[in-house]
């Protein structure tokens, strides 16, 4: 695998869930095709050029170095570090990003910082090991259809479903904090299935969070998406109260929320054009 080298690694994020980040990997071998938020920033600042560049993940060669050196100073700032969001800290088949991942987690953890994670990839068993992992990290996975053709178009390189979940389950079954995040979920005229089949699949979770698919043309031109996604909202905020899980529906998904914006993903000055993929 190629690698690189950075300045930094630890940096503050405004997102909810974390106050810190961390991206150890430039690129994702997943080549998620919605397209992908994270790769279009990467191609608007230059730092891609193509969609193969992508695919193609570099390993942040000093990591564990800088996390020595930053540790120490921002200790006291954080609350919770989070892997990853402009890349996959259990990138499937890539198992030198799954143990760089296992050794930055132990290092936070030995440290006193607790971790949220998540990935579509497949979770390590010996991350149930609390002896070794603090069993206050959170894991997740992202779960948007059961559909194999839905994933072999726009998710290719990504985990099976059915190995996401039960690695998840694993996990949740081993006393572990787990959710997951149905985000960027998809209108019918890209996949027809139906959601209540999928929240049932997930219904061990600890919190699940929804979200509407943005930047593509399929979706806007799909003329009824706002009663769509405002129904799956109900739909999912039924699901969790029913069976007793935590919820969050992103900022514009539902119907009263449309004229709100969330400032993690906005993108006022893109230039990218949209992408589309045929289904």
């Amino acid at each position: 695998m190629q690698k690189i080298t950075r300045k930094s690694l630890l940096y503050k994020s405004g997102v909810e869930y974390a106050d810190f980040c961390i991206n150890h990997v430039e690129g994702c071998s997943h080549g998620c095709k919605f397209p992908c938020y994270a790769m279009m920033m990467k191609k608007r600042c230059g730092v891609i050029k193509t969609y193969s560049d992508w695919i193609q993940p570099k390993i942040v060669s000093n990591a564990l170095e800088l996390l020595d050196k930053e540790i120490p100073r921002l200790k006291h700032k954080i609350k919770v570090v989070h892997l990853c969001f402009t890349t996959d800290p259990f990138m499937y088949k890539q198992p030198e990003i799954t143990d760089l991942t296992l050794k930055i987690i132990e290092k936070l953890n030995a440290n006193g910082i607790r971790c949220t994670v998540l990935t579509k990839g497949i979770y390590p068993k010996e991350l149930a090991d609390t002896t070794k992992y603090s069993p206050s990290n959170e894991y997740a996975v992202t779960l948007v259809s059961l559909n194999k053709n839905f994933k072999e178009q726009f998710e290719p390189g990504t985990a099976p479903y059915e190995s996401r979940i039960n690695a998840l389950k694993y996990l949740h079954d081993s006393g572990l904090n787990t959710w997951v995040s149905m985000e960027p979920y998809p209108t019918p005229n890209l996949v027809r299935q139906d959601l209540e089949k999928i929240l049932e699949k997930i219904d061990f979770v600890d919190k699940i969070i929804f979200g509407k698919l943005n930047y593509n043309v399929k979706v806007t031109q799909f003329q009824d998406n706002k009663d769509f996604y405002d129904n799956c909202a109900s739909v999912v905020t039924d699901f969790c109260t029913q069976n007793n899980i935590s919820y969050h529906i992103k900022y514009g998904t539902a119907k009263k929320d449309n004229f709100k914006t969330e400032k993690i993903f906005k993108v006022a000055s893109c230039n990218l054009d949209p992408v589309t993929f045929n289904v």
